[in-house]
C-alpha cells in the first residue's frame, strides 16, 4: 500500500491501522479550475494525488488524500508566518470553519482475477468526502497570541493544529469521523481497505 503524501499527520493516522505502507510525494498541480468549489477541489485532488503515484508505483493500493478548510466560503491558506497566523485566528473566532476531507483508494494495475493465496483481490476505485464543521469560541487576542507562539501553526490551514492544542479553541465540532478533522478520515478508509481485501482488524 501506499500514502500519496509526506504528510506526516496522515502518516501518522494511516499508521494507526497497523498495516505496512510506504508514502511517495504525488507532485501535482493543486491550483484550483475557473469555478470550482472547495469540495469539487478537494475531491479533484484527492484523485489526481492517487493517480499521480499509481503510474509510479505498479501493482499497488494507492491513498490520495487532500483537504480544503473554508469560512463563510472562503478557502483558508496556510498563514506561512506568526503574524498572518494571528490574523487568521482573530478572523476565526467565534465562527464556524467547514473542513472538506476527500480520500480516493485505488489499483494501480488491473484487477486480478486469481489472486494467488495471501495476496488480494483488488476492487474497483472508491472516493469519498468528509465533512467536519469546526465552531471556534470567541478567542481574546491574549489567547490567539499564546497558542500561536506555543505551537507555530504556520503549515496548517487556517492557522491551528487540531490534532494538538488547536482542540482548545474549539466549542465544538460536527463531525462523523474525528480523524477526518486531521486530514484522513479513517474510518471510512478501513472500510474501503476491506474492501481491497485487506484484513482489519
Amino acid at each position: 500500500m501506499i500514502l500519496a503524501s509526506t504528510s506526516p499527520y496522515r502518516r501518522q493516522l494511516l499508521e494507526r491501522l497497523g498495516l505496512p505502507f510506504a508514502t511517495r510525494r504525488p507532485d501535482v498541480d493543486e491550483s484550483a479550475r475557473p469555478g470550482e468549489d472547495a469540495a469539487t477541489l478537494t475531491g479533484r485532488l484527492a484523485q489526481a494525488k492517487a493517480e499521480a503515484v499509481a503510474q509510479r508505483q505498479p501493482d499497488s493500493i494507492v491513498v490520495g488524500s487532500d483537504q480544503l478548510a473554508t469560512c463563510a466560503g472562503r478557502i483558508l491558506g496556510k498563514p506561512g508566518s506568526e503574524g498572518r497566523a494571528i490574523e487568521q485566528l482573530r478572523s476565526l473566532s467565534g465562527t464556524r470553519v467547514i473542513f472538506h476531507t476527500a480520500v480516493h483508494v485505488m489499483h494501480s494495475g488491473s484487477p486480478r482475477e486469481q489472486p494467488a493465496q495471501g495476496q488480494w483481490r483488488a476492487g474497483p476505485a472508491e472516493t469519498h468526502m468528509d465533512t467536519t464543521i469546526v465552531h471556534f469560541r470567541s478567542l481574546s487576542d491574549e489567547e490567539i497570541r499564546r497558542y500561536v507562539a506555543r505551537e507555530h501553526p504556520l503549515d496548517c490551514a487556517g492557522g491551528f493544529k487540531a490534532e494538538g492544542l488547536g482542540i482548545s479553541l474549539f466549542e465544538r465540532i460536527e463531525s462523523q469521523d474525528p480523524t477526518g478533522l486531521i486530514g484522513l478520515p479513517l474510518i471510512w478508509l478501513a472500510g474501503a481497505l476491506r474492501r481491497q481485501g485487506f484484513i482489519l482488524p
